[in-house]
């Protein structure tokens, strides 16, 4: 198992692998799948400043495919500023060299210079970026080459909400995009995306829930349109870095589309399933509402008393599991304290017949119930599992010299004969004693679970 996180430390993996699906194109005989496209990355730690990263890309839409492998090496110069060296072979293969160094403590700067392998052309970027607040960061990018472009972008990151906007402007196109994701919940959350290039306009609706620690599913209801029929394709390939691969994605589709996407640590499939070609409004309301209400259905009736009852289940079990610890850990504490009792009695009577400290009675667990003793004087307290007596144990700990104490930042629960009789909540030790012969006084002493015990002490005094 050491082994397994020592090798996971160093080397992490990620993956996407998607699948293009057309209903139009189904039925009329052509087959569902209209295309695939897979890419894979594994990064490897070398050394503290080292780091080596190798990639593949593969793409298939229709009868016409291509893919690409690319390494690329991180040097990490000092603090500050850092180098990469990519190359890549297949469809888009290239050298090129990146460095990026942070200016202040709020903004840095990247430059990149590619050059490609099949045609010689060379590619220059630059990116400048700016945290403008706690929860803000914005950057500007120049690209320059065979796709010139810039890039203006800004975002913002909260607990509950997120959102960001870009506007790129390049020599043959023009595109703006806005997200907005807001989290209902730890688990569910709701997006919205839109974008309009100097071709095509494109609305994204959806949302997402967490299933498991490490894996979450999302569900999108797309509508583009197409605004020209002008070709544009090749202005969608990005040149923001060197080392991008193959599109995942088209742009400028018109139509009416869904999207699952399952996320399982780093590995995303996602299935766009085009409906339709025709923005039909009836067949658009309906692809919307259908699956949203067929959701709010199934989470009503069977999602969320489904969860509800694995949550109750794993509750009891945790607590049949905690239930046994207490006993274990109790019948410890127990089986010392009838170790420490004789010392603890002999302790105890030489202090009173020195009128030294003795502990009448001490208890120690839930700060609730321990809190309870300010304002009662019964003593059933003891008979409850959410405390332990603890006045062995302390009568126990008393020096000769009549003193106690507990060092701060030691746990009391770890002490000799103590056990934590209330896991998971806060502790607090409760203690009444007698100190100076005959004037027997009742004296409540309110100590952390952490926090420092030292009697006798004249403010304990009633």
């Amino acid at each position: 198992m050491k082994e397994r996180e020592k090798v996971a430390a160093h080397f992490q993996s990620s993956g996407t692998i998607l699948a293009n699906m057309s209903l139009p194109r189904y039925l009329n005989g052509n087959g569902l799948l209209r295309g695939m496209a897979m890419t894979s990355e594994i990064q490897s730690q070398l050394s503290k400043h080292n780091a080596v990263t190798i990639g593949g890309n593969l793409a298939v839409n229709g009868d016409e495919g291509g893919g690409a492998a690319t390494a690329v090496f991180r040097h990490q110069l000092s603090e500050v500023s850092s180098v990469e060296v990519v190359a890549s072979a297949g469809l888009r293969a290239l050298i090129g060299v990146q460095t990026t160094r942070n200016l202040s403590s709020h903004s840095a700067a990247t430059m990149g210079i590619a050059m490609s392998l099949k045609d010689g052309s060379l590619n220059l970027s630059n990116l400048w970026t700016r945290q403008l607040s706690e929860t803000a960061s914005g950057h500007i990018e120049l690209t320059l080459g065979p796709h010139s472009s810039v890039t203006v972008g800004w975002q913002k990151k909260e607990r509950r909400r997120s959102a960001s906007g870009e506007v790129k402007f390049g020599t043959g196109s023009f595109e703006t995009s806005v997200h907005y994701t807001h989290r209902f919940s730890p688990k569910s959350l709701g997006c919205i995306v839109g974008r309009v290039g100097s071709s095509s306009l494109e609305v994204e609706v959806g949302g997402g829930r967490k299933l498991s620690k490490f894996s979450s599913v999302r569900w999108l209801y797309i509508i583009g349109i197409q605004i020209s029929h002008k070709s544009n394709c090749t202005s969608h390939q990005s040149t923001t870095s060197i080392l991008g691969l193959l599109p995942l994605r088209e742009k400028g589709k018109q139509g009416i589309s869904w999207k699952f996407e399952l996320y399982r640590g780093g590995q995303k499939l996602i299935i766009p399933i085009l409906l339709t070609r025709n923005l039909n409004p009836m067949f658009a309301t309906g692809a919307f509402v259908v699956p949203a209400s067929l959701y709010f259905v199934l989470k009503k009736l069977f999602i969320k008393p489904y969860y509800l009852r694995r949550n109750k289940q794993k509750a009891l079990e945790e607590e049949e599991k905690t239930s046994a610890q207490v006993k274990e850990a109790r019948a410890a504490a127990e089986k010392a304290q009838k170790l420490q009792q004789t010392v603890a009695n002999r302790k105890r009577n030489k202090q009173l017949e020195t009128g030294g400290l003795v502990i009448m009675r001490a208890l120690y667990g839930n700060q609730r119930i321990v809190n309870n003793l300010k304002s009662s004087s019964e003593t059933s307290f003891e008979s409850t599992s959410e405390v332990i007596d603890v006045t062995i144990p302390l009568n126990f700990l008393v020096n000769d010299s009549g003193q106690l104490k507990l060092h701060e930042g030691v746990k009391k629960s770890g002490i000799m004969g103590f056990c934590d009789p209330y896991p998971g909540s806060p502790k607090e030790l409760y203690v009444e004693y007698v100190y100076a012969g005959n004037q027997y006084k009742v004296l409540p002493v309110w100590a952390g679970d952490y926090e420092e015990l030292q009697i006798p002490q004249g403010s304990h005094r009633i």
